[in-house]
């Protein structure tokens, strides 16, 4: 008999009532439907997470994703904590602004790390939500990025 194991989901890293209020907060500000919202929700939280694993590569959320990290940031008392009690320090938000130069990226490189790191800790992917490429934060490369340890590793890599 083969025992599946069961996958981890993002929503757990946070209390039910966090959850619900940062996908409420989805769906009223982005017009996606609840059921949408709470999946965006779960994988930013499963990205955030394995951000705070920081090895070095850097990840970046796909757009959809991103939308569910802008969301949790910007909850500043429960964003610093979630990261302190995950990560041991803030997870910084980088974005690629458009027109800023930097080295070209591997296609899909950091948000394929990012879905390759998410599974191998346990979590579930919902590849719906990172196969997609339309969105404010995206500038035909990777997009937004997690800081490293030192929450300034990215400025290299955005050419600054």
């Amino acid at each position: 008999m083969t025992i599946a194991a069961e996958k981890l989901t993002g929503r757990t890293l946070i209390a039910q009532n966090l959850f619900t209020r940062l996908a409420d907060r989805i769906t009223t500000e982005h017009g996606v439907t609840p059921e949408l919202a709470e999946r965006i929700m779960d994988q930013a939280l499963a990205f955030l997470r394995v951000c705070a694993n920081d090895q070095g590569e850097p990840f970046s959320p796909s757009p959809q994703v991103d939308i569910g990290w802008h969301t949790f940031i910007l909850d500043t008392q429960e964003y610093a904590a979630f990261c302190q009690r995950v990560a041991g320090r803030f997870i910084h938000h980088v974005p690629n602004d458009r027109g800023t130069p930097r080295a070209k990226p591997e296609p899909g490189g950091e948000m394929a790390r990012a879905m390759h790191a998410i599974s191998s800790a346990g979590f579930a992917v919902d590849p719906d939500l990172w196969l997609t490429r339309a969105a404010n934060c995206s500038s035909g490369d990777d997009g937004c990025r997690a800081s490293g340890k030192d929450g300034n590793e990215n400025t290299d890599s955005n050419g600054k």
